[in-house]
């Protein structure tokens, strides 16, 4: 699988609630961050943290929430994805950086636009 197709592949389990193929798509140790000053952002060590800290949150701040890519870059081992995320009461164009090795997402940089996210989901 090529780097663009690993990320595709994330986008498309997420989007059906399939954390175990997510996290299959990570490596162990892979580092995840979060931008912004909201209650979610900061720094994630592994796919467990990221999914049970951080996924795991999404549904109970916002309703119907999906990403969906417009755009994906690949460059070497770096995949950048341009995604719509949608939610009731939000809509916005989102950035996601990641970094692949061996097969495996080994940087995850999540660049969204945190003060939207932040005012929906009263996140602050």
């Amino acid at each position: 699988m090529t780097p663009k197709e690993l990320v595709q592949k994330g986008y498309e389990s997420f989007a059906v609630g399939d954390m175990a193929t997510i996290k299959s798509l990570f490596h162990e140790q892979a580092v995840i961050k979060v931008n912004g000053m909201h209650k979610f952002s900061g720094t994630y060590h592994g796919p467990d943290s990221f999914i049970n800290d951080f996924l795991a949150h999404i549904p109970s701040h916002f309703e119907n929430f999906k990403v969906e890519p417009k755009l994906m870059v690949a460059e070497g081992e770096y995949v950048f994805a341009l995604v719509r995320g949608t939610a009731e009461g939000m809509e916005g164009d989102f950035g996601h950086l990641y970094k692949i090795e061996n097969g495996k997402t080994v940087e995850f940089h999540i660049l969204d636009d945190s003060q939207k996210l932040a005012a929906i989901m009263k996140a602050l």
